[in-house]
């Protein structure tokens, strides 16, 4: 029997659930079991209407590209071969489905795709609503749960996860099994969850005479676990835009992008503490920093990392967001709602290093880094402010990079409306300064004065053609020179002579990274809500 009305609340065990053949369940070690607290059925059209969504349709096809083969390094590295691939590759969060089949949702269950060997993706954006029934869905942790005729794998806002041995949720459960998997933590009213089921025809050893159908979809709610965590590293889906043959020094083969922690509102300024081996990172609009440990242990390191004013609601980045080690690794801070960088003392005290230029207050100081001899330089836009540009606390009526020197904080830059990233050359000839600003996403490199000073400012690398609302994030240098960029749609990798190398994308766009581990070769990314790390070739600079 399939039910075709909204259903709230309900009251019969969800794990065979309507219309699966009565096969078990197959889920992932972190998916809610028991009773919801209430479901929203998406193959009826009060249910599609509850979450402002529209499912799309559309049927693959298979083609034949060009690949290598497997090197001595047992990557593909060896001889050109040809080998066969499917299109679309529709389950990135930026794909434009706009001119898909659009599928009412009682007729999920049609059959649909070209039978025999075949594929197929289903797609749909849904909205958290305020209210399910009587429910309030505020905070509380979302299931996806579907069922496909013969096989599906499921990406969530453009995220393919899977870990080692895993059954089910984002990957194959098993024949004609259901999929189950949380799509979303700690949700609020208004948030967006892009759902991409990818279905799969089979046994594909022997392809039936047959067409692939979805025989359910529905949204559980559930009382959720509040905060981040951090899980086991799980691999996720990664694209290298390869532009030129100079990345394939920087970026293997067949590189692999690991999710470490997820559930932050939004990650930021991460750096590498080698005097112990760990990664700190900001949470800025939680008003936190956390620390990561290798052996995948998370923990909060500081609290009221950047404010504890009595107007903090008013803010949605209130708390640090860069942060450094000077060379006594002492911890540097950017504070965004205390307009101040400050320096964490090695018995627990905080130093104010600078909080006022000519008597008027910083506007939110964002990222930093110091060179060789100590100098600390760092940039600072107005965007932990909570009007940015036009937030009346605002004192300074421009947007600057500074340096602090023995004391002395002098005022290098007021070139960009939204200085952000910041790093060296490895010689400290250069600094580099990006620029968050739609209008002009640029990369500017300046001449690094002994005296502190910056001169011959000239644009570097412009991206402000480049499509999307993003502008330009975090930035980092390696031991070569190159430089990477957070830029429209992913990781910018650019060589020292302003060539554009390519480009890593992920799941989540990286609004910064830091080098870590023993050998330097891992960048760790803070990615929206979420951890990642990716191995690379060449160490990065780092203090």
């Amino acid at each position: 029997m399939r039910v075709r009305t909204l259903l709230v609340v309900v009251t019969t065990a969800v794990g065979l659930g309507v219309g699966t053949l009565g096969a078990a369940t197959q889920t992932t070690p972190d998916v809610p079991t028991g009773k919801p607290e209430a479901v929203i059925d998406l193959a009826t059209e009060n249910g599609v209407r509850l979450v402002k969504g529209q499912w799309h349709y559309s049927d693959t096809k298979i083609i034949e590209v060009d690949f290598r083969g497997p090197g001595e390094d047992k990557q593909p590295t060896g001889d050109p071969i040809k080998t066969y691939d499917f299109t679309p590759h529709a389950g990135w969060r930026d794909f434009d489905d706009s001119e898909w089949e659009l599928v009412e949702p009682a007729t999920l269950d049609k059959r649909r795709s070209t039978g025999k060997l075949c594929f197929n993706w289903y797609r749909i954006t849904v909205t958290i609503p305020k209210r399910v029934g009587s429910f309030d869905p505020t905070g509380s942790t979302v299931v996806f749960e579907t069922s496909v005729d013969d096989y599906a794998e499921i990406w969530v806002d453009g995220e393919l996860t899977r870990g080692l041995g895993q059954n089910g949720g984002s990957v194959v459960s098993g024949w004609n099994a259901p999929n189950r998997l949380v799509v979303g933590r700690n949700v609020q009213p208004g948030q967006k969850i892009q759902l991409a089921v990818f279905g799969i025809n089979g046994p594909l050893s022997n392809p039936p005479t047959n067409f692939i159908y979805l025989r359910f979809a529905r949204l559980e709610f559930h009382k959720g676990r509040k905060g981040p965590f951090a899980s086991p590293p799980r691999e996720v889906n990664v694209e290298v835009v390869r532009l030129d043959p100079a990345i394939d020094a920087i970026v293997p083969p067949n590189p692999k992008i690991y999710k470490l922690a997820e559930g932050f509102i939004f990650t930021e300024g991460p750096i590498w503490v080698r005097d112990g081996g760990y990664l700190l990172f900001s949470d800025p609009n939680n008003n936190t920093i956390y620390k990561y440990t290798p052996d995948g242990q998370l923990s909060v390191f500081r609290e009221k990392s950047g404010y504890r004013g009595a107007d903090i609601a008013e803010y949605g980045q209130p708390g640090s967001n860069g942060l450094t080690l000077d060379r006594e690794g002492r911890l540097t801070i950017d504070e965004h709602g205390n307009h101040r960088v400050s320096r964490l003392e090695k018995n627990g005290a905080l130093t104010v290093l600078a909080d006022r230029y000519q008597g008027k207050r910083l506007n939110s100081p964002n990222d930093l880094v110091y060179r060789s001899d100590g100098t600390l330089y760092f940039t600072d836009p107005p965007f932990g402010l909570p009007k940015f540009h036009d937030d009346p606390r605002r004192e300074l009526p421009f947007t600057g990079v500074f340096s602090l020197s023995n004391g002395m904080l002098r005022l290098l830059s007021t070139d960009l409306t939204g200085p952000n990233g910041i790093a060296f050359s490895p010689d400290e000839k250069y600094l580099y300064v990006t620029n968050w600003d739609v209008k002009k996403k640029v990369v500017m490199r300046y001449e690094a004065n002994t005296d502190g000073t910056l001169s011959n400012g000239t644009v570097f690398f412009d991206m402000t053609s480049a499509p999307g609302e993003e502008a330009l994030d975090g930035l980092k240098v390696d031991q070569q020179g190159n430089l990477y960029v957070s830029g429209p749609g992913g990781l910018w990798i650019i060589s020292p002579e302003g060539t554009h190398l390519g480009t890593i994308k992920g799941p989540k766009l990286p609004h910064n990274m830091a080098w870590g581990d023993e050998d330097g070769k891992t960048l760790y990314l803070t990615a929206e809500s979420a951890l990642y790390r990716i191995r690379l070739n060449i160490p990065g600079i780092r203090p």
